[in-house]
Parts: structure tokens; C-alpha cells; sequence
């Protein structure tokens, strides 16, 4: 414990040194904890908005983009698919149940998506305000993500009035308001930043919008359309022949969301390597800062080292202090690092609330952040073996000579 506090006070006996070396190690411990936080969360995250979905049913485009757009909501779609061609998919043998799931609108940039009860049920969902066991009953009422109502501060009972398109800004549809009847318990999901109602309500803002008389209306119910449709396969076995008939027999395609989440994740991996490179370049600089710092120390100490030998401190004790003092480099660097990572990933979480994009958080510390103190200790222990073998291996006699 001694030898622990004396290497403190040596740390911080050269405190434009000491600081440098923490700022550059905490550097890149922070880049290193930043990837660490944003991957273990999009992993999570995926995972948890992606499971139970096997397949998605959208207008023929960019696969990862009708993923982006119909499960994660953060892209927009490739265009709509008649709701008869839907409903003829959800007759096939190898389909067990089809979410239909149609988007066109907003209020104040959440999305009003219009979907069944089965996509509520399909993540679980649970009612936080409003009458339990009811959800909507009829159209024009709508369901609040827990983000969604904490942001605009919509209680049940109020109402509003959407407007066209994904982002805010587009034209307003007058005639038709809808009334907020229940607010979902936070998720951690993708339902937590949406509005949610029945597909009837959408069809209907649109074709009261468009039609100019009961024969125009007749025609568009019967061309109703939906965005996309999620599908659960009844076994796994429909996988080798159900997206292939929908893409080669239908106007429809079919992307599978494992396989386009793992084209995106990889596409994202370029960047973070490029990370992942420029923190290893922090982290060797750092090392070799350290290393450099010490091993000054060892030359500019040698009368204070002398002394210590003299009175009896063995070279074990010597080398031992320069470890020390190495750890507590580390440590505090390592300390450092984490809270400016979590920073980062926080500024980054806020940017992406901007956008009403992926939930991303900050202050979470999942199992793979213990990488972060072991590497920090590993660099400055190691930079300090050297200078630590060397103050060792000198005699007292020595250091009296050179001093």
C-alpha cells in the first residue's frame, strides 16, 4: 500500500508528462469502448426488433431497404404492393401468420404506421395508459410508442392530425384526426418510436383525401394497397422455396432480414476498422509514450533511487515502484476512457433521437467493456517492463557514479 502511494506522488511529479500519457491512452481506450457500446447495442437491438421475422413482402427495389424501412423504420420504402396479392401470400401452405404493415405518414416525424393487432402482440407489447385489454377498435384511433408520447406529450383522449409522407413538412389531412387511445410501456423496440393504427385508418385519410365521389371510392378499395408484409414461416423448410417464388412468380420480392442485417453489419465494419486502426494507433503511441516517460524517470531519478537503496530498499522494490506506477497510469486512463466513451455513444444516441432513428443509449456497461481496463493495463505494463528491468539492474554504487 505504501509503495502504492509513493508511485502516485511520483506520477504526478511531472504532471504535464503524467497528463499527456493519460490523455493519449484514454483516447484510445475511449474509441475502443465507443465501438464496444454502439456494436453490443445494434446487436442487441437487431436482434430483438428482427426475431420472430422470417421473411418481408414488399414492392421489388433494394432488399436492405424494404428491411430498413418496414422492421427498423429508418429508411424509407421501395413503394406498395396490392393488398389482394398480400392476403393470396397469407393462403400459402408454408406461411403460418402475415403482419401487414403500411406507412405514407407522420405526425411531427414519428411515423403513423398502419398494421393489425398481431404486430403488437408479435413484440409483446404492453398498454401503460389507457383502458387495458383495448387497444383500437375502429379506425382513426391510434396507439403511442413510449418514446413517441414522452416527445410530443400526448395523453389518451387527445388527438392530431397527420400529415403526408415520412418527415415532417408534408401536407396536412384535415378531414381526418385521430385520437390517441393508449400509450405502450417503454420496450426498448422498434415500437417505442411509432404510432400505431389500423391499416383501415391509413386507407381511409388517403382515399378521402383523393376520392371526388363514391364511384372513384369503389375503385380505390378495391386497389387498396399496403406498404410491405411481415411473414413467420410455419417451419424452417420454407425458406428454400418460398422467397424464391415470391421474387420469380409475383410483382413482389422477398428479403430475408438475417441476410440483409449481415450485408449492412459487414458494410458498417468497413468503417469501424477504420476505428478499430486509428485507436490500436492511440494505443501505441500511448505505449510508446509511457515507455519513453518512464524510462526518463529512471535516468532523472537516479539520486532518489540511490538514496532508496541505501537505505535498504532491495532492486525488487525499485523495479516494483515503476510498475506501480505504470498501474496507476493505467488505471486512471482506463477510467477516463470509459466515461469518454460513454459520452461519445451518448452525443451519438442524441443525434439519432434527432432523427427518430435506432434507440442507442449511453451509461450501459455490457460484459464486453472489460476490455477496455485489462487492455489499458496490458499497454502500460508492459511499457513499463523495460525501464523496470533496467532500474533493477542497476547497482548503488552505479547510481552514486552517474549522479
Amino acid at each position: 500500500m505504501r509503495t502504492l502511494r509513493f508511485a502516485w506522488r511520483y506520477l504526478w511529479s511531472r504532471p504535464l508528462g503524467a497528463a499527456l500519457n493519460v490523455l493519449l491512452l484514454s483516447l484510445g481506450l475511449a474509441s475502443i469502448t465507443f465501438l464496444l457500446l454502439v456494436g453490443a447495442q445494434l446487436s442487441k437491438a437487431f436482434d430483438r426488433d428482427l426475431a420472430g421475422i422470417d421473411v418481408v413482402v414488399g414492392a421489388k427495389g433494394s432488399p436492405m431497404q424494404l428491411i430498413l424501412s418496414g422492421v427498423l423504420h429508418i429508411d424509407v420504402p421501395p413503394g406498395n404492393v396490392p393488398f389482394s396479392a398480400v392476403k393470396e401470400l397469407a393462403r400459402n401452405p408454408l406461411v403460418d401468420h402475415i403482419i401487414p404493415i403500411s406507412l405514407g405518414d407522420n405526425y411531427a416525424g414519428y411515423r403513423i404506421v398502419g398494421t393489425s393487432l398481431a404486430y403488437l402482440e408479435h413484440y409483446e407489447a404492453q398498454l401503460a395508459q389507457g383502458p387495458q385489454n383495448r387497444l383500437w377498435d375502429a379506425p382513426m384511433q391510434v396507439v403511442l410508442g413510449a418514446t413517441t408520447a414522452r416527445k410530443l406529450g400526448l395523453a389518451p383522449g387527445q388527438t392530431f392530425i397527420g400529415s403526408h409522407g415520412l418527415g415532417a413538412g408534408g401536407h396536412t389531412h384535415g378531414d381526418n384526426a385521430y385520437t390517441v387511445v393508449g400509450i405502450l410501456a417503454p420496450s426498448g423496440s422498434v415500437l417505442d418510436r411509432l404510432i400505431l393504427t389500423d391499416t383501415a385508418s391509413v386507407w381511409k385519410v388517403h382515399e378521402d383525401y383523393t376520392a371526388t365521389d363514391d364511384e372513384d371510392r369503389q375503385v380505390l378499395e378495391e386497389e387498396r394497397e399496403i406498404t410491405m408484409a411481415l411473414v413467420q414461416y410455419k417451419t424452417p423448410m420454407a425458406a428454400l422455396s418460398f422467397p424464391r417464388y415470391v421474387n420469380t412468380s409475383t410483382e413482389m420480392q422477398a428479403a430475408a432480414p438475417a441476410l440483409e442485417i449481415s450485408r449492412l453489419l459487414h458494410m458498417l465494419g468497413l468503417g469501424t476498422e477504420v476505428l478499430r486502426a486509428f485507436a490500436g494507433v492511440l494505443l501505441l503511441t500511448a505505449g510508446l509514450s509511457v515507455f519513453i516517460a518512464l524510462w526518463s524517470a529512471v535516468r532523472e531519478r537516479r539520486a532518489d533511487l540511490a538514496l532508496l537503496r541505501m537505505l535498504g530498499a532491495p532492486p525488487r522494490k525499485i523495479a516494483t515502484l515503476l510498475l506501480c506506477e505504470a498501474l496507476w497510469l493505467g488505471v486512471v486512463a482506463s477510467v477516463l476512457g470509459l466515461l469518454l466513451g460513454q459520452a461519445f455513444t451518448l452525443a451519438l444516441a442524441w443525434m439519432l433521437q434527432l432523427d427518430n432513428s435506432l434507440l442507442i443509449g449511453g451509461m450501459v456497461w455490457p460484459v464486453e467493456l472489460v476490455t477496455v481496463p485489462v487492455l489499458a493495463l496490458s499497454v502500460s505494463l508492459v511499457s513499463a517492463l523495460l525501464p523496470a528491468w533496467g532500474a533493477y539492474r542497476v547497482s548503488v554504487l552505479e547510481l552514486l557514479q552517474t549522479r
